[in-house]
């Protein structure tokens, strides 16, 4: 693994949004991710999707980079039910094995509240185990329709105290 000199995180901006798209267009990385939009190449509901993201107070919304260039994001909202905060993230597939993920949420967690949850696809060992290697603990699955897959694949939920 060849580790990044430089991860850093700040504020999401619209500017960021064109390489943010390009980023979550990948294939296999939606496959990986899963629960994603049900058209990823729809620039028009990516973009309405982060105008409502930039509207909602509950939203902290950062975008992760790497030697200075944008590599993805991280991003805490409340969860409407359990009222819970809730991460998630996104990394270039072609910087996957570098560590920036475990960097970036490591980061991200430094400025959040506890406690907060994540989820990730049973299947997913890379998320699975940046979720593992921050201190999140399995609390639960269930399944649910992946639109990334079109069909219904088991989902772990973890949260970090």
């Amino acid at each position: 693994m060849v580790e990044p000199h430089v991860v850093t995180l700040r504020a999401t901006r619209a500017g960021d949004l064109d390489e943010l798209f390009r980023i979550q267009l990948d294939p296999e990385a939606n496959r990986m991710a899963a629960f994603t939009a049900g058209d990823p190449s729809d620039r028009a509901a990516f973009d309405a999707h982060w105008e409502r993201l930039f509207g909602r107070d509950d939203v902290d919304a950062r975008t992760v980079r790497c030697d200075g260039r944008i590599v993805g994001s991280v991003a805490r909202w409340i969860d409407a039910e359990t009222r819970t905060p809730e991460i998630t993230y996104w990394i270039d597939r072609e910087q996957w094995g570098r560590g920036i993920a475990t960097r970036a949420v490591r980061l991200f967690l430094d400025s959040q509240p506890r406690p907060v949850r994540a989820r990730a696809a049973a299947d997913n060992a890379a998320s699975v185990s940046v979720l593992g290697k921050l201190g999140f603990v399995e609390v639960g699955r269930h399944r649910d329709v992946a639109k990334a897959r079109g069909e219904e694949i088991e989902e772990i939920e973890f949260e970090l105290r």
